[in-house]
């Protein structure tokens, strides 16, 4: 038996003297996790792809490097839960809730995150390459590094989202809400069409081809990004965004100062300016540390 695998197993056979109905789970666990719905404790590096885990409750639990490739999470809620490094390629979480959990260095490329609501959540390092979050709600979210080419955002909300270093091209941002949100790394024909870039910070980024037809930009900072060959970008939002002397715009279109860009972009990470649509992004909380003694835990629904 695959020894990863046969360390839930065993876990759950310790749990029958206390759990009397848990056999019946544990004998179809070869596929699924029948009428389990709570997972804690640690269980790193653990198998578990292509499970149906639907309604899955993840607390306080680490699963650093686990792998749930392929994986049925949908309506599951990741709560204070570590998943660095895990494998989550072609996942379906739809409709889940992820509340200050960790997936710093995750692989949730081409994974379904539809739907979803994610605060305080550090995807850092993330490949997320052709994901799927439209519609989702992703407060305060820390993308750090994250590979996003092909990801698709349309009409995600990502107020106060950190996209700093971000691999971005060809991301699909159409009708997202990015007000308050700081971009920077490469954004290469990305799409932002009637998105809302309201107090944004675009800095020292590459947005070549990107498209920006009927974006709100009302006090966005253009701060050394390069929009030279940036697409659908009018005279009127650049005028209704502040820009510095290192900013690059395509040709015909010029920058509107507003002073010193440094306290600028200061006040707009701090929630200084008094715009409604640029909510202050609260500060994503800490995951707090998965207990140690405890290897693996299940706990059964009844």
């Amino acid at each position: 038996m695959n020894t990863a695998l046969a360390r839930p197993l065993v876990a759950l056979a310790a749990l029958l003297a206390l759990a009397p109905g848990v056999a019946q789970a544990a004998a179809g666990a070869d596929r699924e996790v029948p009428r389990m719905n709570s997972f804690g404790g640690s269980c790193p590096k653990c198998e578990l792809s292509g499970r149906r885990l639907a309604g899955a409750q993840f607390i306080a639990a680490d699963f650093t490097g686990a792998a749930l490739v392929g994986s049925d999470l949908r309506e599951a809620r990741f709560m204070a839960s570590n998943f660095t490094n895990a494998d989550l390629s072609r996942a379906d979480l739809s409709d889940s809730e992820l509340m200050a959990a960790t997936f710093s260095g995750a692989n949730l490329s081409h994974a379904r995150l539809r739907s979803t609501q994610a605060k305080g959540v550090m995807f850092a390092g993330a490949n997320l390459t052709g994901a799927d979050l439209s519609d989702s709600e992703v407060m305060a979210a820390n993308f750090t590094r994250a590979i996003l080419t092909g990801a698709v955002f349309r009409s995600a909300q990502l107020h106060g989202a950190n996209l700093k270093a971000v691999e971005a091209q060809k991301a699909d941002f159409r009708d997202a809400e990015l007000n308050g949100a700081v971009l920077s790394g490469r954004f290469d024909k990305a799409v932002f069409r009637s998105a809302e870039l309201n107090g944004a910070v675009l800095t020292g980024g590459s947005f070549d081809g990107a498209d920006f037809r009927d974006a709100e930009m009302h006090r966005a900072v253009l701060a050394g990004a390069d929009l030279t060959h940036a697409r659908g970008l009018t005279q009127e939002q650049v005028d209704e965004a502040c820009s510095d002397k290192s900013t690059r715009l395509p040709s015909g279109l010029t920058p509107r100062t507003c002073g010193d860009i440094r306290m600028i972009i200061r006040q707009a990470g701090s929630g200084g300016w008094s715009h409604p649509s640029m909510p202050t992004p609260p500060a994503p909380p800490t995951p707090p540390t998965p207990p140690t003694p405890t290897r693996y835990l299940v706990a059964p629904a009844y």
